[in-house]
Parts: structure tokens; C-alpha cells; sequence
């Protein structure tokens, strides 16, 4: 009779590593996927804590390795895993194995545009960096202490990969303040911040240090082009669309190609400046520049009974923290109910959302209220999130935050 030997356990890290003991609750978490560790789940620090950018063995209350994670001195979530083996050595081939993994999956699925988000923090197993690619042009976000202190090797590792013109260091997100770091934005290289990319066959000027985000939103990209595969190719009438929070025409540009007479709003008149400026470079003359508010011009539209056959509503993030829901989930409520009033039967409404509190099952409920409250009858077209750049880990659910929901009205 033949015995097996035991499964070998992993072991603490080894060599002096700083090694931090876990309680039960952040060691679930970890075994279950997701590399976070808060500052409440340490039972036990290390005598000498590691300098940021250095690293931080993980482990149970029975002493077994959990890994290697980068340590903040400051943030709330106090340990980022990057490995979960304790004996990884986070050195340049690390790093340079987890770009060359990122690159290899955008060049295997993202489709029809020169501009994409290259690293996505956790989803590429690199928490805490940001790294977007603007044809010769890369923009970089490192957003916790240790990304920070790794920022020369990091660039030096992208310009070794990519070789671009362009460098621009967007590090003016405010979640660095929780990290205790200098917010700051500036052209590392090359001449000029101004790029034009291609979305979808259609050309955008963007600036990568005045523009939202790292100079424009990518996650959009694959659902402004989805929209259009839902509208006649050849209708009765000519189509009209209503396009809110259009921010720099992403959805108007593209719906230009199916609709009539678009009318896209955004309350910032320097959007809406960059907007036009790209409909006249891709040749568009259906669209008008609309400033407002897009809650009062609402009100207004439903008062005068105009009608519209797509309504788009992509509003900011309504709700940044958990606290905000409430007043989050009103607004959403508002802007659906109205812009059903105003979608002729058959119409077409997307409804996006990019709170990462509120659900894809709350966007559904939220939308479906405002439907019974407007007497109308949804079928949902499809269900849609965030572009492929942009991918989700399954047990991180941080990584899933846009809600794209496309409606036909009955």
C-alpha cells in the first residue's frame, strides 16, 4: 500500500524579509483572490517596516507565507499584494514580466483604435499604476508609495518596451493625498501634450495634461461604437439624438454616423470647444454644442414635449464614496425618468454609470423605477461595462466600476 507525502505548505518569507502577521478576516480575503490587506487585519507588525517601493512578506497566524505585498505608511489599505509566493524577488525582471504580460493581452484583443489603457492597477497585477497609451504617446499614473519610489524603473522599463515620443506624468489624482504624495502633472518628453488618436475610424485631439482622467476616457470607446448596431440602418425619418454629459462628443461623434440631428450637452464650454473641434476634423456638421446643465435642460425639453429617438445619459460619477449612495442613486433616478419622457416609442436609451458603488443590479433597479414612474416599457438591448483595455478581475471587484445598460422603449 503506497502513502502520498503531504502537500507542502508555503513558508514565511525567508532571509530577514520585514514580514507582517494577518488576522483570519484579510487571510480569507487573500486566499480568496484579492490583494488588499487593511491596516485593522495587521495583528502584528515588523520590528524595522520596509522602506516604500521595498517588500513585505505576508503571512498567517500559524506563520504561513501569503505572499509579498508592497507596504504604504499612510493609506488605509496598508498592503497591496503583488506575488503570492513568499519567495518572489521583486526585481526588474518582475516588473518586466508583468508589463510584457499587459502589453500581450491588449495586442491580442483591443480592436480598432491607436489609444489604450496599457496597465490597469490590479487587474494587471501591478496595484497602484496606471499606464495609458496615446499612439507615441504614454501617459502614467502611480498612485501608492511603492509605485512611486519604483516610478524611474517603471519608465525605464515602458521606454524599453514601447520607445514613445511622448511621456506624460499624470500624477494629479487625488487618491495620492490618502498616499501622502506630491500631486503634480507634467511633459516628461517630447514637445507637445497634444495627440491625435483614432476611435472606432474616427480621429480625436486630445491634451494629455488638461483632459480628463489621463487626457480622455478609453472605457467608453467600445460602447460608443455598440450603440449605432441598435438603430435602423434606414429609418422612415430622420433619427434625433440627445447626447448628455457628452463631455468631448464621444457618443455624438459616433452616433453622427446613424442619426440626423444630434444635440450633445455638457456644462464645461472647454469640452464642448474640444468637441467641436473634433467633429470639424472628422468632417461632421450634425451636431450642435449645447451648454447646460443637464438636469435643467431636462426639465425644459420635457416642458416643451420635444421627442428624441436616442437619448444618452453619461453622467460623472454620482457616488465617489459609499456615503454618497443615496443622493447617487436620486440623480440616477431623476435623469433616467426624464429622458424617458422625452424617447419616442421605440427609441433607444443608454444609461451609464461609473460609480463603482452603484451596481449594475442597482442601475437595473434604478432605471426600472424610473420606467413604471414614466409609463413606460423597457426590453434590454444589452448589458454592457468597460472596454477590454480595462479588465476586471473576477475577485476584485474594484476592477468592474462602468455600467453601460442600452434600452429599447416598447
Amino acid at each position: 500500500m503506497s502513502s502520498s507525502a503531504p502537500p507542502k505548505l508555503p513558508v514565511a518569507p525567508a532571509g530577514g524579509m520585514p514580514t507582517a502577521t494577518l488576522n483570519d478576516r484579510a487571510t480569507q480575503r487573500l486566499r480568496g483572490g484579492h490583494p488588499w490587506v487593511y491596516r485593522s487585519d495587521v495583528e502584528q507588525w515588523p520590528a524595522v517596516l520596509p522602506a516604500p517601493g521595498e517588500a513585505m512578506g505576508l503571512r498567517d497566524r500559524r506563520g504561513r507565507g501569503l505572499g509579498i505585498a508592497d507596504f504604504s505608511t499612510s493609506s488605509q489599505i496598508a498592503l497591496r499584494r503583488l506575488s503570492p509566493d513568499p519567495e518572489a524577488r521583486l526585481n526588474r525582471a518582475f516588473f518586466l514580466g508583468r508589463l510584457q504580460a499587459a502589453l500581450a493581452y491588449r495586442q491580442a484583443l483591443v480592436r480598432d483604435t491607436t489609444a489604450y489603457r496599457l496597465v490597469w492597477g490590479e487587474a494587471d497585477g501591478l496595484p497602484g499604476l496606471v499606464v495609458d497609451r496615446y499612439g507615441a504617446a504614454l501617459v502614467f499614473q502611480t498612485l501608492t508609495q511603492a509605485m512611486a519610489a519604483r516610478q524611474d524603473l517603471l519608465l525605464e522599463l515602458l521606454d524599453e518596451l514601447l520607445h514613445p515620443e511622448v511621456i506624460v506624468e499624470r500624477n494629479d489624482a487625488k487618491v495620492r493625498y490618502l498616499e501622502e504624495l506630491e500631486v503634480r502633472a507634467q511633459l516628461l518628453r517630447g514637445d507637445s501634450a497634444a495627440v491625435a488618436v483614432r476611435f472606432n475610424g474616427l480621429e480625436f485631439e486630445l491634451d494629455l495634461l488638461q483632459g480628463q482622467k489621463t487626457g480622455g476616457f478609453l472605457d467608453q470607446r467600445e460602447n460608443w461604437a455598440a450603440v449605432g448596431r441598435y438603430l435602423p440602418s434606414d429609418p422612415p425619418h430622420g433619427l434625433e439624438a440627445l447626447d448628455l454629459f457628452t463631455y468631448q462628443g464621444g457618443f455624438a461623434l459616433h452616433l453622427a454616423r446613424h442619426c440626423h440631428k444630434i444635440e450633445a450637452v455638457d456644462i464645461s464650454r472647454p469640452a464642448l470647444e474640444a468637441a467641436e473641434a473634433n467633429a470639424r476634423r472628422n468632417q461632421i456638421a450634425n451636431i450642435d454644442w449645447i451648454e447646460a446643465n443637464a438636469f435643467d435642460l431636462l426639465r425644459e425639453y420635457q416642458a416643451q414635449g420635444r421627442r428624441f429617438d436616442v437619448v444618452v445619459l453619461d453622467p460623472p460619477a454620482f457616488a465617489k464614496s459609499r456615503s454618497a449612495l443615496g443622493n447617487a442613486e436620486r440623480g440616477y433616478k431623476e435623469i433616467n425618468l426624464r429622458a424617458l419622457k422625452l424617447l419616442r416609442t421605440g427609441g433607444v436609451l443608454v444609461s451609464c454609470s461609473c460609480s463603482h458603488h452603484v451596481s449594475e443590479a442597482d442601475l437595473l433597479s434604478i432605471v426600472a423605477s424610473a420606467a413604471l414612474d414614466a409609463g413606460r416599457e423597457l426590453t434590454v438591448l444589452e448589458r454592457r461595462t468597460q472596454a477590454l483595455d480595462h479588465p476586471v478581475l473576477l475577485t476584485v471587484p474594484e476592477t468592474l466600476y462602468l455600467k453601460c445598460l442600452l434600452f429599447r422603449v416598447r
